[in-house]
């Protein structure tokens, strides 16, 4: 039986699970997620414990286990503490600034790029400019979103430029080595 899959899901005060069929709710002080899951997977509650199980031992069911139980434990954190995801720019006239709700982006670019929060996710800009967070309780949603403000301007190799994860270690390149003299 999967290692992941057994394990059952603590629910903490203050929180709520409603499961309807294979679609489950979960609402806590940060707010409510709720996510369809595959109709062969049994989900139920039991003595303040979400528990998770499968009705074989197929490759599909197996996968789907400890995908569920999973997906389900990331949702009862995300109500209960929300998740982070911390980025960090790094380049001379690189910086990024708040505007009410919408993040702007210097980086290098001739126009300043602004991107807008979708539901669900806010920002958050320490001073100085250099670092910035991305804020929310669904950790699929939090993780994309970095993603792909990291896109806009991933790290040079060369020179470490570009946007980064606050934790992300750049593998730098040698630059062009220099003609030899010919003696």
């Amino acid at each position: 039986m999967s290692r992941i899959g057994r394990m059952p899901i603590p629910i903490p005060n203050g929180v709520q699970v409603d499961i309807q069929g294979n679609r489950v709710t979960i609402k806590g002080p940060k707010g409510e997620l709720s996510r369809e899951f595959h109709r062969d997977i049994m989900i139920r509650l039991e003595n303040g414990q979400l528990i998770v199980s499968r009705p074989t031992d197929s490759r599909i069911h197996r996968a789907l286990h400890g995908l569920t139980r999973a997906l389900l434990a990331n949702m009862v954190e995300g109500v209960t503490q929300g998740y982070r995801k911390a980025l960090q720019i790094e380049g001379v006239g690189y910086r990024v600034e708040l505007q009410g709700q919408d993040l702007v982006l210097q980086v290098g670019f001739s126009h300043p790029v602004k991107i807008s929060p979708p539901p669900g996710i806010t920002f958050e800009v320490e001073r100085g400019g250099r670092i910035f967070y991305v804020d929310g309780i669904d950790k699929e949603v939090v993780g994309k979103v970095a993603a792909e403000i990291r896109a806009i301007k991933k790290p040079d190799p060369y020179k470490g430029k570009g946007i980064r994860y606050l934790d992300e270690q750049i593998r730098r390149k040698a630059g062009k080595a220099g003609k030899v003299a010919a003696g």
